[in-house]
C-alpha cells in the first residue's frame, strides 16, 4: 500500500473540507465506452468555502462578464499563504471523448480555479473517492482569447456552446437564476484537454497524452443515458434546452475528422457565427 504524506493541518481541515464537500459528486451507472460522448456537471460551491455563490460564478469564469473580476482579485491574493490545492474553487464532473477516437469516452472529475482574467485551470480525476487518479489537466480560456490564437494552437480547443444550449450542462444544486448566469458565461469559452493517464483502468499512466474533445451534435449521447441522468438529479433536457434557447441555437457540428480540426461553436461549415 503506497504511503500518504500528511498534509499540513490547515490543509487537511479546510482545503479538503472545500474539495470533498463543495458538491454533490455524479454516480453514472452506465460508463461504457462508445455510450457517451461528454458531459459537465458544475455543482455548488460549499456554504463553508471562502468564496460566496456570486463569487464561486466568477471564480470558474462563467459569469455573463466572462473570466472578469473574481480572477483578478483571486491573483491579487497569491501572497495569502493558501497553497495552491486551496484555490480549487469549482467542481465539474465531465465525459470526455477523444478527439482522434470520438467513440472513446472517458469520465472525468475536474477542481478548477483561476488563474488570471480569462484563464482557468483544472486537475482532472477519474473518480472522486480517496486514491483518485490525475488523469490530466483542462485549461480553460475566454472566446477573446481564443480568437487571438493562431490556427495551430486553437486545434487543441473544444468549445462548448453545444453542452450549454442543447441542456447537457448543468448545475443540480444551484439557484435557477445562478445557473441561467453560469450558463450565459460558459456558452462560449473554449477548452483544452490533456489526458496524460489514457486509460484509467490501467495500473501505470502509459503512453503518450491524448487530446481530448466535447460532444458537439444531437445523437452523441444517448437518450437512455440522458434520461438515467435526468431521473437522478430530477432534472428535464428538453425543458432545458427551451429554457436556454435565448442563449442561441443549438449547434449541429460532426465529430472531429482529424486531429488537426479546428473546433467550431456554431455551425458545420461556412461562418462560424451564432444565427
Amino acid at each position: 500500500r503506497a504511503r500518504v504524506a500528511k498534509l499540513p493541518s490547515r490543509l487537511n481541515n479546510s482545503c479538503l473540507k472545500d474539495l470533498c464537500s463543495i458538491g454533490n459528486f455524479i454516480q453514472v451507472g452506465d460508463t461504457t465506452p462508445k455510450l457517451v460522448r461528454y458531459r459537465h456537471v458544475v455543482s455548488h460551491i460549499n456554504e463553508d468555502s471562502p468564496m460566496n455563490r456570486r463569487d464561486a460564478l466568477g471564480a470558474v469564469g462563467l459569469t455573463a462578464l466572462g473570466f472578469a473580476g473574481v480572477a483578478r482579485a483571486d491573483h491579487e491574493k497569491q501572497g495569502d499563504g493558501k497553497l495552491p490545492p486551496e484555490r480549487l474553487h469549482a467542481f465539474l464532473c465531465a465525459y470526455h471523448i477523444i478527439k482522434k477516437e470520438p467513440d472513446k469516452v472517458i469520465e472525468a472529475y475536474h477542481y478548477c480555479a483561476p488563474v488570471r482574467d480569462g484563464v482557468h485551470q483544472c486537475i482532472i480525476y477519474d473518480h472522486d473517492r480517496p486514491g483518485a487518479r490525475i488523469l490530466g489537466v483542462e485549461y480553460i480560456i475566454s472566446d477573446d482569447i481564443y480568437r487571438k490564437l493562431k490556427d495551430e494552437e486553437k486545434k487543441y480547443y473544444h468549445p462548448h456552446s453545444y453542452e450549454v444550449t442543447a441542456g447537457l450542462l448543468i448545475a443540480p444544486t444551484m439557484p435557477d437564476e445562478d445557473e441561467k448566469r453560469l450558463m450565459e458565461g460558459l456558452v462560449t469559452t473554449w477548452g483544452k484537454t490533456w489526458h496524460t493517464w489514457p486509460d484509467p483502468t490501467s495500473d501505470l499512466p502509459m503512453g503518450e497524452p491524448i487530446l481530448m474533445w466535447a460532444a458537439t451534435k444531437d445523437g452523441q449521447i444517448s437518450e437512455k443515458t440522458l434520461m438515467g441522468r435526468d431521473k437522478k438529479f430530477k432534472v428535464d433536457t428538453g425543458d432545458l434546452r427551451k429554457k436556454r434557447s435565448y442563449i442561441g441555437p443549438v449547434p449541429q457540428i460532426d465529430a472531429p475528422k482529424s486531429i488537426d480540426d479546428i473546433g467550431r461553436q456554431w455551425t458545420n461549415e461556412g461562418p462560424d457565427v451564432k444565427k
